[in-house]
């Protein structure tokens, strides 16, 4: 007999490729509304794809990776044999950052913004490169 897959399990697959359109929409700047637009569906219908409410057709998946610029597979990246989808901290904090970078309307204040995350990962290298050396000279002395 063939191994079945449960509902469930298939509605967490839509779930999930949901929330990578959501994801990959977040990190282009773009409103459900945009995207919508972009696609030829409602407001309505968007949000219920990124919700896994309505499954998303293969064509309709394609278009949308077009739209955002990836392949299909990118909405089923990461996607591990339970269907499960788990975003951690550090992804989470990367999609605020990309959502709140996106509404800043002033060229100058996204540009500060850049130079400031440039400077805190030159200064982390810095110290990373500072205690490197420490450490060796640490062990020569020994």
């Amino acid at each position: 007999m063939a191994n079945r897959r449960s509902p469930q399990h298939v509605q967490d697959i839509d779930k999930y490729v949901g929330s990578r359109i959501r994801e990959r929409r977040i990190m282009m700047g773009l409103t459900q509304q945009q995207l919508a637009d972009m696609i030829d569906v409602t407001y309505q219908q968007a949000h219920k794809y990124e919700k896994g409410f309505n499954r998303v057709s293969a064509g309709r998946l394609f278009e949308i990776g077009q739209v955002l610029g990836v392949p299909v597979s990118f909405f089923y990246e990461g996607l591990d044999n339970k269907g499960g989808a788990t975003v951690n901290e550090r992804q989470r904090m990367c999609l605020e950052l990309a959502r709140n970078f996106s509404q800043i309307s002033n060229p100058k204040h996204q540009d500060a913004l850049t130079q400031l995350a440039r400077a805190l990962v030159a200064q982390e290298a810095a110290a990373e490169s500072a205690g490197a050396s420490e450490k060796s000279s640490l062990k020569k002395s020994a």
